[in-house]
This record gives structure tokens, C-alpha cells and sequence, in this order.
């Protein structure tokens, strides 16, 4: 292998690679190199500060505090900039092996963190540096700007009709003008559409000379001229995913944006999934499904988009779906003999899966009543295959309708059970199925999310959570180092779970009723569980493992891999490497905090 020369090294190497062409030579001229044999200490916590950037080219550097290993850095990474930053030394540091480093003087670094982005990567909080430090450049291009103004999809002024005229003089202007809907003026003013003319008034029976205002849509729900055309999206599918939005400037209605203004932007959007969804008309056209999902989600983050708004879309595509598939089943098996709901669990309960993994669902109805039992076992078998078939694995230990089944009364019997009981088995169970969200179906869940607050307020069982929680850890900084070929990490078990695990013992300690995890911690820092520097540091942290699971998901997608949450240290640039150790360094000294606020030892 060539070895590189180092003024072409750390041109390669973040942030260097960013620097303007002046201040890159600046630093190039100022750069020496360092051997350092192993076991030999660079600088003592407490001591005297290091006065150089270093950037590690062979070798590796261990970071010690209290004779306690935080983290050993390899090729690529780069320490030192904390000394120079708060002119104290923080840690010690030891060549783990022998190490061959490039350095930049204290003073050219002080003059380079002039520029911002090389600024923003020495970031002092981890939050900060964790924000910007994923690299997008794997995923592929997306070419709409996500973050422009909906405002500027307005093509026209809107156009208005009294609440008096007829709709069929209506349905003239719109034809007239070439639109789908019209303003009513009135206190307040509302919205018809052209899907309201075919659901409220010729399949209710009305004539047309029935007044607009008689159907249509009031008050009016708009959007700012100034929101940026994701959350427009988000406004579409959280209002009964309407077609239609008025848009404002100030309190002046100056337009109608419509869901195919939203679906020119990118034929990749979460609005063109849904308009494919709507268009399924049999089970034959299911497959296919998770790659369109797979593709919006890859264009979102390559747009930009922050993860648990992806996963916001997704969840409500996958809501949309669900939907479609059990009207198949209700149509083929006629009405339910009783009301039931369909459930959510995990990730897909949060509202926080990215892609298309394990089925967690089940079936919840309302009584024993006869042949209640028959037809949602026939329910839920036809509505998994479905799902198979629209590319939904399986899960492996087999949380789906198929298998979890039953009463209101089942149900809730389970989990108190699973509450009472706080067995590993319980604790499991209920770290699956207390994320619980309806998606389809007329039964209210109201009795099982009272089962949730009496666990919540068990001292026992929230104590054995929190331990079980904390038995989800961060591997060991020995452990994350580049051997051969690469280290591999499961970062669900090690980043994702520890975080969700958490968070939703938190949740419990202080009644919180949010699904979410971020949602969950902000309860928390509301309730003063959780400080805000904490609650900052977390999220980004959670925020990172995230997107970065999501990028490698979508990569395994691309090259025809199974999807896993298995990454390969290898694969990451020696940045994503440094941060992804920063980032389980942050989760275990929060739950060094929660085991000592849960007396978890």
C-alpha cells in the first residue's frame, strides 16, 4: 500500500479537507511529525496541557481518566483539541501503540478555528459536534430543496365563491379556472373540493343546487407561506392527509397549494408513496412497497431531513397501508362480529422506524362474543401475509396478530401480569408491547393504557425496567478498535436500545404518556429528571446513532444486502468513527447517572 504524504494525508482528513486553499497551506507549512513509542504518556490530567492538534497517521492513542479506558483512538482521528481549546488537560493519554502523528502548533489552530466549519467540528459540546458530523455523500443526490418556502409553490391567487352559491356553479368555476377546489368566504371560511362534490354531495344524494356552504370543509386549517415543504407534507398527512392547503402571508389567504404542487417537487417523496398506496387495488400490486419506502427515505436524508421526521412519514405510509390491507380482509371476511383495533409495537409504535424491518403487531378485540375468535385469526393471518408480501419481514419471535391475539380482557390481564410479575420474560414483554399504538380499528385502548400508569406507579417493577435497561450498554472502547479487516457493532443493541430503554423508564418515573423517545427525555427535563445539557447531549447522541443506521440500512439496500444493524467500523470515515465512540461514551455516563438515580448498582 502507498504511503501517503502527509501534507496529502491531511488534506484527506476532516476537517481539513474543508479549509480554504490559504489556510490549508497555512497549516501544511506549520506541520511536523511525532513518534511516539507504546506505552509511552503524552499528557497527565491535571498536568501541563498538550500544545498541538494531533492528528493520528499509525498507530493508536488511549484516553484515560481515573485509570478508567473512555476511548483509543486510531488512523485518522484526531485529539489534543481540548487542551488547546480550555487551556487545561483533562485526561491522560497514553500510546497504545506506537504511534506516528502529524501535529499543528496551538497558535495555527487558534487561527484556523476562524473559519466556521473548521470551528464547528472542535465544537466544545459533544451535541454540537455530533450534529454536523455524518457524512450524506453515500446516499444518492436529491435535487428538490426540502427547506423552501411552500409560499413559493403558489402559482396563483385563490378563488373565492359566496357560502350561497350552488355546487354546481361551483363546479363551473373550478372548471372554469382549471382547479380542484374553492374558497368560501364566510365567518369562518372554509374549502370545497372536488373529491368533497363526489363524497358529500352525490353520495349523499344532494342536488346541485345545494349551497357550498352546506359541504363544505370549516374552518379553514393553513399553512405560513414561510414553512418549508417538508413540514407542509407533514401538515398534509397529519390533517387527514387532505389534498388542499390555503396558504398565508400574515392573515391574508394568497393561495392553494395541492398535494401534486408537493408531489412536482420530487417524484420521491413521501406524497408520491401515498398516492401509490391509495392507487393499490389488490394484493397482487404489494410488492414493491418497501423499495419505494427505501427510496423516499434515502432521497429525505439525503435532503437533509432530520431522522424522526423520515420516520414520521414512514410511520404514517405504513399507518396508510395497514389501513388498505385490513379494509381488503373486512371486505373479503365481511364486518368484525365485534369492535378490535390493530396495534403497533416498537419502533413502529414510536413512530421512529426508517425502514421496513420486523413486523411488531397484534390484535386487541372487544369481547369473546361467538365466532369472534375465528374471524380475527383469519383476519390477522391474511393481513401479515400482506404485509410480507409488501416487504415487512417477519419478526423472529413471532410479535405479530397471528400469534398475539385476544380480548380486551386478555390484554389486559397480560399486562398486569407482565407488571406484577417483573420477570426477565415480563420485563421483555413489556419493553416490547408497552409501546403500544393503534393504527386501524374502532376499539378505544383506553383500558391497556391504564395498565400502564398502574405499572408506572409500581416501585418494583419501574426499579426492575431501569435495570433491565441498563443491561443494554455500549461496547467497551477496547472493543471498537480496527482489527483486521474491521470491527463489526450491532448499533441497535449497543446505541439505539439503551437509549429507548431508557427513556421510556423515565417516562414511567414521571407519568409521561408520549410514545416518542425524545418526547419521553423532554418530559423528563420538564419534570426535572433530566437536566437540559443532559436532554441536549442525549438527543443529538440519539439523533446521530439514528441517521447513522438509517445511511448504512440504505447503503445495504443499494448493494442488494439484507437489511441488519450490524456496521462495520471499516465502512465509517475516521470522523464517523471518532463520533460514533463519543456518542457511547455520552450513553454510558447517562446511565451511570440513571443507575445511581434508580439505586441500580
Amino acid at each position: 500500500m502507498a504511503v501517503l504524504d502527509p501534507v496529502v494525508y491531511l488534506r484527506e482528513t476532516p476537517p481539513f479537507d474543508d479549509l480554504p486553499s490559504a489556510a490549508f497551506q497555512e497549516a501544511a507549512r506549520s506541520l511536523d511529525i511525532v513518534f511516539h513509542p507504546r506505552g509511552s504518556r503524552l499528557v497527565s490530567r491535571g498536568g501541563e496541557p498538550l500544545r498541538h492538534l494531533y492528528v493520528i497517521r499509525k498507530g493508536a492513542a488511549r484516553l484515560e481518566r481515573e485509570d478508567s479506558t473512555l476511548q483509543v483512538l486510531e488512523e485518522g482521528e484526531i485529539f489534543g483539541f481540548t487542551s488547546l481549546i480550555t487551556g487545561r488537560a483533562t485526561l491522560d493519554v497514553f500510546a497504545e501503540e506506537d504511534l506516528l502523528a502529524y501535529r499543528i502548533p496551538k497558535d495555527t489552530f487558534e487561527r484556523l478555528l476562524g473559519n466556521a466549519a473548521f470551528a464547528g467540528h472542535f465544537a466544545v459540546g459533544l451535541g454540537e459536534r455530533l450534529r454536523n458530523s455524518l457524512d450524506r455523500s453515500q446516499i444518492a443526490p436529491f435535487q428538490a430543496d426540502l427547506s423552501m418556502p411552500v409560499g413559493q409553490l403558489v402559482r396563483r391567487t385563490p378563488v373565492w365563491v359566496e357560502g350561497d352559491t350552488s355546487v354546481q356553479e361551483a363546479a363551473r368555476v373550478m372548471d372554469e379556472n382549471g382547479i380542484s377546489s374553492v374558497l368560501v368566504r364566510g365567518d369562518p371560511p372554509g374549502i370545497v373540493t372536488d373529491r368533497d362534490f363526489r363524497s358529500r354531495v352525490l353520495k349523499a344524494g344532494l342536488g346541485p343546487g345545494t349551497p357550498v356552504r352546506d359541504v363544505m370543509r370549516s374552518p379553514l386549517r393553513t399553512v405560513p407561506g414561510d414553512m418549508p415543504i417538508y413540514e407542509a407534507w407533514q401538515q398534509m398527512f397529519d390533517q387527514a392527509r387532505t389534498r388542499h392547503l390555503p396558504v398565508t402571508r400574515g392573515s391574508e389567504v394568497v393561495g392553494v397549494v395541492t398535494s401534486t404542487d408537493l408531489l412536482k417537487q420530487t417524484a420521491q417523496g413521501p406524497v408520491a408513496v401515498l398516492k401509490r398506496v391509495e392507487r393499490l387495488g389488490s394484493r397482487d400490486s404489494l410488492p414493491g412497497y418497501a423499495a419505494k419506502v427505501t427510496e423516499m427515505s434515502s432521497a429525505l436524508m439525503a435532503g437533509g431531513l432530520d431522522p424522526f421526521v423520515i420516520a414520521g412519514f414512514v410511520a404514517r405510509l405504513n399507518d396508510a397501508l395497514v389501513v388498505r390491507i385490513l379494509r381488503w380482509a373486512e371486505a373479503d371476511l365481511g364486518p368484525p362480529p365485534v369492535p378490535y383495533a390493530w396495534m403497533a409495537f416498537g419502533s413502529e409504535g414510536r413512530m421512529e422506524q426508517t425502514m421496513l424491518t420486523d413486523q411488531d403487531n397484534a390484535l386487541v378485540y372487544a369481547e369473546d362474543a361467538p365466532g369472534a375468535e375465528a374471524y380475527f385469526a383469519k383476519l390477522a393471518e391474511r393481513a401479515v401475509a400482506d404485509l410480507l408480501a409488501a416487504g415487512f419481514p417477519a419478526c423472529p419471535g413471532g410479535c405479530m396478530a397471528t400469534r398475539w391475539r385476544g380480548t380486551m380482557e386478555w390484554w389486559s390481564r397480560q399486562f398486569r401480569t407482565w407488571s406484577n410479575e417483573a420477570s426477565p420474560r415480563a420485563l421483555l414483554q413489556s419493553h416490547i408491547f408497552y409501546d403500544f399504538r393503534r393504527v386501524h380499528g374502532e376499539l378505544p385502548l383506553d383500558p391497556l393504557v391504564a395498565e400502564v400508569f398502574r405499572a408506572a406507579r409500581n416501585d418494583f417493577f419501574r426499579s426492575a425496567m431501569a435495570r433491565m435497561a441498563l443491561e443494554f450498554k455500549p461496547p467497551a472502547g477496547l472493543l471498537m478498535r480496527l482489527r483486521g479487516d474491521s470491527t463489526e457493532l450491532d448499533i441497535k443493541v449497543h446505541a439505539v436500545t439503551p437509549v429507548v430503554a431508557m427513556a421510556r423508564t423515565y417516562a414511567f418515573e414521571v407519568g409521561s404518556q408520549s410514545r416518542a423517545t425524545l418526547t419521553r427525555l423532554q418530559d423528563a427535563v420538564r419534570e426535572g429528571l433530566m437536566g437540559e445539557d443532559n436532554f441536549a447531549t442525549i438527543a443529538e447522541t440519539y439523533r446521530f446513532v439514528v441517521q447513522l443506521r438509517l445511511r448504512e440500512q440504505i447503503r445495504m439496500a443499494a448493494e442488494g444486502e439484507p437489511l441488519s444493524n450490524v456496521i462495520s467500523m471499516a465502512r465509517l470515515s475516521s470522523i464517523e468513527r471518532s463520533r460514533l465512540k463519543d456518542a457511547f461514551r455520552a450513553i454510558a455516563v447517562w446511565q451511570e447517572q440513571a443507575a445511581y438515580h434508580f439505586h441500580v448498582f
